[in-house]
């Protein structure tokens, strides 16, 4: 009879666990308990990246170790949905935040995340726009007493054990997609490659570079501007993440980006589809899960 309670016992404690897992720590919240920490293990060893769903925007959040970085947050309407989410999971602090390029749907909840967590760096390109997201995205960064960091080509530094290097940046204000930071993650044998919104004037320009990659993040939400066939083609990816907003105005992606994708044997992850995608490393090994998140603003 004891036999049968303590199985009993550990089945509903590995029941709580599976359920805690999948649902990101919503039930457990509830009765008062705080795992932050138990997330901590799963970035100890692994480098992990996340996709995040917001909308038509970007916003990737890369762990390694008790390092943080973030590429982009998205609108301005995902500013404080970010918060919350990035306190679920323990963050404390960032010690790397970049800004693609000023469009809304790539710095629009910037200044959240800086008024709102430690920073120690700030990248974003040399160059201006004169939008309300900028500014606040300025303003933050004066009121926290931090400067912006402008990145140059080549330039590396690590989060965790994860190195990052830089791929391209521009500096032309008539031209914010084709200013955009491209970045490239390589942890053990494992790497991405972050286009932000780089259209294929950009990828021509880079395909001299250490561009081949397994997981690539689609360029400018899988429109046709970006993901021309030669580029695509050179870093020849494993795995391709699109990051767009359902049913959006704009078709992305587009059906010839999808069939370039697949051409060259991409499995393709959408978070139009799919939700927040994240990604999980060794540095050999991938594995892929698929996170009921709630850091859309467009979506509340």
């Amino acid at each position: 009879m004891n036999r049968i309670k303590n199985i009993g016992f550990w089945f509903i404690i590995i029941l709580f666990l599976c359920l805690y897992l999948y649902y990101d720590g919503k039930i457990l919240s509830t009765f008062g308990l705080d795992l932050s920490t138990f997330h901590q293990d799963i970035y100890q060893d692994n480098l992990v990246v996340q996709f995040l769903n917001v909308g038509e925007a970007d916003s990737i959040f890369i762990r390694n170790k008790d390092e943080a970085m973030l590429i982009d947050a998205g609108n301005n309407e995902d500013g404080s949905l970010l918060v919350s989410y990035f306190q679920s999971l323990g963050v404390k602090k960032f010690n790397y935040l970049v800004g693609t390029h000023p469009h809304e749907d790539h710095i629009g909840g910037l200044d959240s995340i800086i008024s709102s967590f430690p920073v120690e760096n700030i990248y974003m390109p040399d160059v201006v726009t004169t939008t309300s997201s900028f500014r606040d995205v300025l303003k933050a960064i004066e009121q926290k007493h931090l400067t912006i960091s402008i990145p140059t080509i080549g330039e590396e530094w690590y989060v965790g054990d994860a190195l990052v290097s830089v791929i391209y940046t521009g500096n032309d204000s008539d031209d914010l997609n084709g200013s955009s930071i491209v970045l490239r993650l390589d942890y053990g044998s494992a790497s991405f490659l972050f286009m932000a919104d780089a259209p294929d004037m950009v990828e021509n320009q880079i395909l001299n570079r250490s561009i081949d990659v397994d997981v690539l993040k689609v360029g400018h939400h899988g429109s046709t501007y970006s993901s021309s066939f030669p580029f695509l083609e050179k870093v020849s990816p494993k795995y391709a993440i699109i990051s767009c907003g359902e049913d959006n105005d704009y078709y992305h992606p587009h059906i010839k980006v999808l069939k370039r994708l697949k051409r060259v044997g991409a499995t393709i992850y959408r978070t139009d589809q799919m939700g927040t995608i994240s990604v999980s490393t060794d540095g050999k090994n991938y594995s892929f899960e698929l996170i009921p998140t709630n850091v859309d603003g467009g979506n509340e």
